[in-house]
């Protein structure tokens, strides 16, 4: 049986403040095997984003052990195990699209020949051909989001963190990434970890949902889906979807009447 990608046992992070100790994670176990897409949901502060953080290695953990890859989450971010989308795009306006995808592979030191072949192939991937001499401000805010997971891809690490990614889209805009995220996960076979606030979405979405309950940051429920692969958006109708959404809800609920 292979290893898990990201492990976490007895993991906890407490950030040390001016007005005392902030528990922001607690005894979280939890493995991710590889091809899962694991969504986590709860509140506000329930350290969803400072988990995706931690196994990025741009948070560390107080207690506990998390492995990425079975080596510590520093060692994977030296490795390039994987790439990370942040709640904004982040692109620089000062560079074209091709070259905002291009920046993490000048830094790895890749010849141009391959910089602009990886450019292409992701952009194409993210349904952004033809669109890469254009400068961030030309593009709608879910272009902007594509061309900054096509960033992510550029390197081709396993794994794709995605921290609310499609958060401060409208629901429409949204809808058709998350169909296109599918797409692109079916296609990859990445192993992806998502941040979300919403039901719905995580649903639609996931292998597996994560609850989590509010401050400090513990996890109520797994969900295992039993949704089939291949999704169109009008599953969002099912009774086994609306049963799922239903236990999502428990879960988030069960947490705060636990605080």
């Amino acid at each position: 049986m292979a290893a898990p990608v990201i492990e976490a046992r007895g993991l906890g992070l407490t950030f040390q403040t001016n007005d005392g100790p902030v528990h922001a994670l607690k005894d979280v176990n939890l493995t991710i095997d590889k091809g899962d897409f694991v969504s986590f949901i709860g509140p506000s502060g329930c350290g969803k984003t400072t988990f995706l953080r931690a196994v990025a290695a741009l948070e560390h953990p107080t207690e506990g052990t998390l492995t990425v890859n079975g080596m510590t989450p520093d060692a994977a971010r030296q490795a390039r195990a994987y790439g990370y989308v942040f709640q904004a795009a982040g692109l620089y306006p000062w560079r074209t699209i091709a070259g905002n995808i291009k920046l993490p592979l000048e830094i790895m030191g890749f010849d141009r020949a391959e910089q602009a072949a990886r450019v292409d192939r992701v952009l194409e991937l993210v349904e952004l051909k033809g669109f890469g001499n254009k400068f961030p401000w030309q593009l709608s805010g879910g272009m902007q989001q594509r061309a900054s997971i096509a960033r992510a891809l550029a390197f081709d690490a396993d794994i794709l963190l995605m921290d609310e990614p499609f958060g401060a889209l409208d629901e429409i805009v949204r809808d058709h990434l998350n169909e296109q995220l599918l797409d692109l996960w079916a296609r990859t076979g990445k192993t992806i970890g998502f941040v979300t606030h919403s039901i719905p979405e995580a649903v639609y979405l996931s292998t597996r949902i994560v609850v989590m309950s509010p401050r400090p940051g513990r996890i109520t429920d797994v969900i295992e889906s039993p949704l089939p692969r291949e999704r169109p958006l009008d599953i969002r109708d099912t009774p086994q979807f609306i049963e799922i959404a239903h236990r999502v809800r428990e879960g988030l609920r069960a947490g705060h009447e636990h605080v």
